[in-house]
This record gives C-alpha cells, sequence and structure tokens, in this order.
C-alpha cells in the first residue's frame, strides 16, 4: 500500500466526521448525552450513600438503572421501529430532562427516587437502539465502521469525562446544582438532535405490539448470523462481567496496593478502550467485521485471563489496557454487523433486543462471578472467567464458519 493510501485511510474518520453533517450532529449529542448520564450515576450514588448509609441502596440504585431497564427490550427496541427515529430521540431527551429536573429539586426518598431513575433509565433503553438503528440512514453502507467508530470513541470519551466532571463540580456545586447541570446536558442534546433530518423507518411494523416484539426477538434468533453474534457477545459479557469487581480485590487483597493503584487499575480498561477506537479510526475498514468481533472476543477475554498470572499493579495495568483494545473492536463490529444484517425495518428492535441480552448476561455474571470469586479469590476469577470467553470466542469461530451462515446484508 502507497504512503498516499495510508493517508486516505487514516484521515477518513475526520474526512467523514468533517463532510458528514448529520453524523457529526449525532455523535456530539451523543457525547453530551453520556457525559450528563455518567454525572447523574455519579451524583447519585453519592447521594444515596449519604442519605441512606447502605452499600444495598447503592445497589439498588445500579440494578434499576442498568438491569431492569433490560428486562423491556424487546419494547423499547420497537419504537424506533415504528416512529421517525429522530422524533424518537428527542422525545426520549426531552423526557429525561424533565425527569432530572424533577429529581434535583425534590431529592426525594430513596423508594421514589429509585422509580424515577428506573423511568429515566428506561427512557435511555428507548434511546440507545434508535440512536444506533439511524446510523445507516446517515452514512453510505462502505462507512458504517468508521462511522460506528465515531459513536464508540465519543460515548466511551464521555464515560471517562462524566465522572471527573462530576468529582470536580462537587467541589463547589450541591447535589441538585449537579444534577440540574445534568438536565441541562439532556436539553442540550435534544436541540442539537433537532437539525437532524428526518430517519423515517422504511417499512413500519403494522401489526400488534405482541406480534411487532415476536418478530423482533425473531429476527434475531431465526437469523443464524445475528443469532451468533448476539449468543458470542452475551457470552463473553456473562463470563467478564466480575472483573471490576475482581480488580479491586486482586489490588487491595493480593498485591497489598492503595486506593489510588486500585483506581489506576480501574480505569486502565477505559484508557486501552479509547486507545482501540483510535486504532480502528485508522484501520476500520482492513478487516472483516466478523474477523474483527473474534479478535475483540479473544483480547477482551484473554486479557482477564492474563490478569490473573499478573505479578504487581504494573503488569495487571498493561494487560488490563490491551484488553481494553479488544472491547473496542467488540462494538464496532457488533454494531456494524447488526446494521448490515438486521432487516431495515426491524434493526431497532434487533439493537434493543442485544442490548437487553447483554444487560441480562451481565446480571448472570455479576452473581455467578460474584460467588466465585468468595469461593476461590480473585487470581483464579481471573482465569477461569478469561479462559471460559476465550472458549465462547472459540465457539463463534466455529459457528461462524459453518454452512449456511449468510454474513451478507439481509436488507
Amino acid at each position: 500500500m502507497t504512503s498516499s493510501n495510508r493517508c486516505w485511510h487514516d484521515d477518513r474518520v475526520l474526512t467523514l466526521l468533517k463532510e458528514n453533517g448529520p453524523l457529526r450532529v449525532l455523535s456530539t449529542a451523543r457525547v453530551v448525552s453520556v457525559v450528563g448520564d455518567a454525572l447523574s450515576l455519579v451524583t447519585l450514588m453519592l447521594h444515596v450513600q449519604s442519605v441512606a448509609g447502605k452499600a444495598i441502596a447503592v445497589a439498588a440504585l445500579l440494578l434499576v438503572g442498568d438491569f431492569a431497564p433490560s428486562l423491556l427490550s424487546p419494547v423499547t427496541g420497537l419504537i424506533s421501529d415504528r416512529f421517525d427515529r429522530r422524533t424518537v430521540m428527542i422525545a426520549c431527551e426531552v423526557a429525561q430532562c424533565a425527569l432530572l429536573a424533577v429529581i434535583a429539586f425534590t431529592l426525594p426518598p430513596l423508594p421514589v427516587l429509585l422509580v424515577l431513575v428506573g423511568v429515566r433509565a428506561m427512557i435511555g433503553q428507548i434511546f440507545i437502539p434508535a440512536s444506533r438503528a439511524a446510523v445507516p440512514s446517515l452514512v453510505a453502507e462502505k462507512d458504517l465502521p468508521q462511522a460506528n467508530t465515531v459513536l464508540g470513541f465519543g460515548s466511551n470519551s464521555a464515560d471517562v469525562v462524566g465522572p471527573l466532571l462530576a468529582a470536580g463540580l462537587l467541589q463547589f456545586m450541591s447535589t441538585r446544582g449537579v444534577l440540574l447541570v445534568d438536565a441541562v446536558s439532556f436539553g442540550v442534546s435534544a436541540l442539537l438532535l433537532l437539525r437532524l433530518p428526518k430517519l423515517i423507518v422504511p417499512a413500519e411494523p403494522g401489526g400488534s405490539v405482541f406480534a411487532d416484539v415476536k418478530e423482533g426477538l425473531g429476527a434475531i434468533w431465526h437469523a443464524r448470523a445475528l443469532r451468533i453474534v448476539f449468543l458470542g457477545f452475551c457470552g463473553v459479557v456473562a463470563c467478564t462481567a466480575i472483573d471490576d469487581v475482581a480488580i479491586i480485590q486482586l489490588s487491595k487483597e493480593t498485591f497489598h496496593a492503595s486506593d489510588s493503584a486500585a483506581g489506576v487499575l480501574l480505569a486502565s480498561v477505559g484508557i486501552g478502550l479509547l486507545a482501540g477506537f483510535a486504532l480502528l479510526a485508522r484501520g476500520a475498514t482492513r478487516i472483516g467485521m466478523v474477523a474483527l468481533l473474534v479478535t475483540g472476543f479473544v483480547v477482551s477475554s484473554a486479557g482477564n485471563l492474563l490478569t490473573g498470572f499478573a505479578w504487581g499493579v504494573a503488569a495487571a495495568f498493561a494487560v488490563q489496557t490491551v484488553r481494553g483494545l479488544g472491547i473496542a473492536a467488540m462494538d464496532v463490529a457488533h454494531s456494524t454487523l447488526i446494521q448490515r444484517l438486521a432487516p431495515a425495518d426491524r434493526v431497532g428492535r434487533v439493537f434493543g433486543n442485544f442490548y437487553g441480552g447483554i444487560g441480562v448476561a451481565a446480571a448472570i455474571g455479576y452473581v455467578g462471578g460474584g460467588l466465585l470469586l468468595d469461593a476461590v479469590g480473585p487470581e483464579l476469577t481471573f482465569v477461569l472467567t478469561g479462559g471460559a470467553g476465550v472458549l465462547v470466542a472459540l465457539w463463534v469461530v466455529a459457528a461462524s464458519r459453518a454452512r449456511g451462515v449468510e454474513w451478507e446484508s439481509a436488507s
């Protein structure tokens, strides 16, 4: 490949952002919104801890904000297949703005707060598949990997910036003030999304809700390629979800490190994740999406396996950073494959069901991994769960090579 061709590949993401105004609007709105998400999560966790004084209260907050909405994913994904996706996204951001304003002004008792947080999380669960399903309407099919890299890099950068911003704002603002800043961020996102063109679904579902939900579930289960992607991703997540808890135990109990060192280890995956998106921005089309997905599965799982053999904080940091590269590959690959393989009028439901399944898989991983962690300790937990993730990746390789798997677009 000539130097000019290398430059063309390296600059392609920047060129796409520069020339594609709608993609730029969507990615900017997502960054603003995700920063707000992280702001409210950190602020509410600290608020609940200070008011209730019990870890179970914080756990309940995380449960209603993460796992509970995933149970409604067959319905939340359907909404973006029934209505103009731009309107759906704007309505979600306005609704989240209003709910956060209510929480900020009232700071309600814990039971009421959990209900409001659960409703807001469910609305967010509607937004995510709508935003992912909107991408094929904004860019050419050949540019999907670059567009997903842009969205992934922006959202994950915001996830890193959000907690730091919350920590800074809480130094001179009250809980109510930070939550109001978060509410404003959703309002700003809604205003940005007004600049998108209408994103009408090519063929809107016309049956009953039950029939359309069943059709959305069938879109994954009856399409072998989508089923492989779904089961592989959920399997890897179930195997590796416990890593954050295990990292804390590894750093504190095995390495006898400080709280700061534990925090650095927790941040290592995020650093690798952002580096991975930066690398993919330079060569997202040089590798097939199936190969990229499997590579991501192997690297992310093997990263946990090798962490079990780490001899100190520095070694664990290096391995977990490399693991972040694999998670970035998984993110870009699965989004692109779903956008290419799912029928255009069902892609919202496929994304909704996909992320709902991941939420359930993560919950299984937390429970099973937690029991394993208590039984065998962090080192062996990393080895066993990481090894199980590698086995899932090998199954995906075998399944994807089987005859009858159609990896071409279904649209």
